[in-house]
């Protein structure tokens, strides 16, 4: 008996429980995002034109790169309904790219992850998140989208220009200089396409260039004109030697603005290179990008040159404010798959060196910004352990804290009736409850789906049912229900083996 040939006489035209990760699941992704929710949905999406911090603990399969899928979706909803007060999403869930650099720049002198991740401070963070985010906004503004165009989530509007002032346009062209890593094109190139594009061309970066560049020509043609008048003479004359001295003493003296200029913008991104440590970030391609701004503009203006959080805070500013003038009116930050980077490899030590530095009640309760943790619950035993400074820095009590993503017995029967649902082609659509003999109750399947706690196992035991008990009758004598004895049988062997997948991975 094939699976598909008893699916089909449920009317269901899709298996709903081959899948078992959101990410590359199509059933959640196309139909269920927004039909299926977790309990705590709405304390974990909150308002997105008002961010607000949530943490949320959950085991394997639980759901949270579920909740991170929908929180994507339901703020592009938002932001299509609300243009003028649309909410601005930065995914921070691929570490790896910023835990290599990390490690290659500060972790040769160690060994373990978590002697290296030790290092890794809250300005890391705000410097890799202000990364994501910078290069967003770039590929944003170069694509904009014009009157007949807007479907384009992250396009921005043609007129960028003119809403914003000449301070947001320069702390743009600074935020860009400092912060992008688009991998499409050097930095440079990026830098002077946002540059035309602002407008953003300045004189008073220029003029100790051609100032050394005019006398350097005046003082050459000079000296030609005069090597010809004194071949003129009869007897030809010569040049006196002050006049030589004077002239190179003009010449170089003429460079001096610019080759000072050059030399102190190299050290600024000599001191930058140094201090961003999770992105690569080339000192000579930096300071020819910097040598495009006049010391005007950069004097007093925060840079990423120290290890402290003030500088970053106040970039972070400078971002909010510019995207409140493009129609934003607040940022999401959704991290999510801690546990995946290879430097981290599933460590509970690894993870908890990482994120312990973003939970400070400052950061995590800036106007206008919202972190959304989706966090293993192996991190829950170390917040069980930490003392009174911890949880006045972090103010927990404060972040709208999950610490557990519980799913009841109820809550996934339903979940499992939605995506039949999404796959059903009956309307009404069957139930689960449908698939099985009248003998197994709702009470009775409402516990064994208790048992298995996560929709990620419920989702592998269906598809393991199905398949078993299709395997036991033939295409000429179909059986369409599965039986009360092989449901039993089933649901004590996986359990058996959830158990021992469990106790292996505590050990581990």
């Amino acid at each position: 008996m094939k699976v598909q040939d008893f699916l089909s006489h449920h009317g269901i035209t899709q298996n709903p429980f081959s899948e078992e990760d959101a990410q590359t699941d199509p059933v959640f992704k196309d139909r269920c995002i927004d039909m299926a929710f977790h309990p705590a949905w709405d304390k974990i999406f909150g308002r997105p034109s008002d961010p607000s911090t949530s943490i949320v603990f959950g085991e394997k399969g639980s759901g949270k790169t579920a909740l991170r899928l929908q929180t994507e979706k339901h703020i592009e909803k938002f932001n299509a309904d609300n243009p003028h007060a649309r909410c601005f999403v930065v995914s921070y869930d691929d570490f790896n790219p910023f835990l290599d650099e990390f490690a290659e720049r500060v972790g040769r002198r160690h060994r373990k992850p978590e002697k290296v991740l030790a290092d890794f401070q809250l300005w890391d963070h705000i410097d890799a998140i202000l990364s994501v985010a910078v290069t967003k906004l770039l590929n944003g503004l170069f694509r904009t989208r014009g009157a007949k165009d807007s479907e384009d989530p992250d396009a921005m509007p043609a007129d960028f220009r003119k809403r914003l002032t000449r301070h947001q346009r320069r702390d743009l062209m600074l935020l860009a200089a400092f912060y992008d890593n688009s991998t499409s094109a050097p930095l440079p190139a990026r830098w002077k396409r946002l540059q035309r594009r602002l407008h953003g061309w300045s004189f008073a970066s220029w003029w100790p260039f051609l100032l050394g560049l005019s006398i350097t020509v005046l003082t050459l043609v000079g000296s030609v004109y005069g090597w010809w008048t004194l071949r003129q003479q009869d007897p030809p004359g010569t040049v006196p030697n002050w006049m030589l001295w004077l002239g190179g003493a003009v010449l170089v003296g003429s460079w001096i603005p610019w080759c000072t200029r050059r030399l102190a913008r190299w050290w600024l991104a000599l001191t930058v290179k140094k201090h961003i440590r999770v992105f690569p970030r080339h000192a000579w391609p930096l300071s020819v990008t910097l040598m495009n701004l006049p010391n005007s503009e950069l004097r007093g203006q925060p840079m990423p040159n120290k290890n402290r959080t003030d500088d970053r805070y106040r970039l972070l500013a400078k971002l909010q404010s510019i995207l409140e003038s493009l129609d934003f009116a607040g940022m999401t930050v959704l991290v999510d798959r801690v546990d995946e980077p290879h430097l981290i490899n599933g460590s509970a030590d690894a993870m908890k060196a990482l994120l312990w530095p973003m939970f400070d009640n400052k950061f995590l309760k800036l106007p206008g910004l919202g972190i959304k943790f989706m966090l293993p619950s192996e991190l829950t035993q170390f917040i069980d352990r930490e003392d009174r400074d911890f949880y006045q820095r972090a103010r927990l009590d404060k972040q709208n804290m999950i610490p557990s993503l519980n799913w009841t017995g109820q809550a996934l029967y339903d979940l499992a009736n939605a995506r039949i649902a999404a796959c059903s082609s009956r309307q009404p659509p069957n139930k689960l409850s449908a698939l099985l003999e009248e003998s197994i109750t709702e009470p009775r399947l409402f516990d064994a789906l208790q048992s298995l706690r996560v929709p990620r196992h419920m989702f592998r035991f269906l598809y393991r049912l199905i398949v078993s008990h299709c395997n036991q009758y033939s295409d000429d004598a179909p059986d369409w229900e599965v039986d009360d004895a092989r449901f039993q049988s089933e649901l004590a062997l996986y359990r058996r083996e959830q158990d021992a997948a469990d106790r292996g991975l505590a050990s581990g």
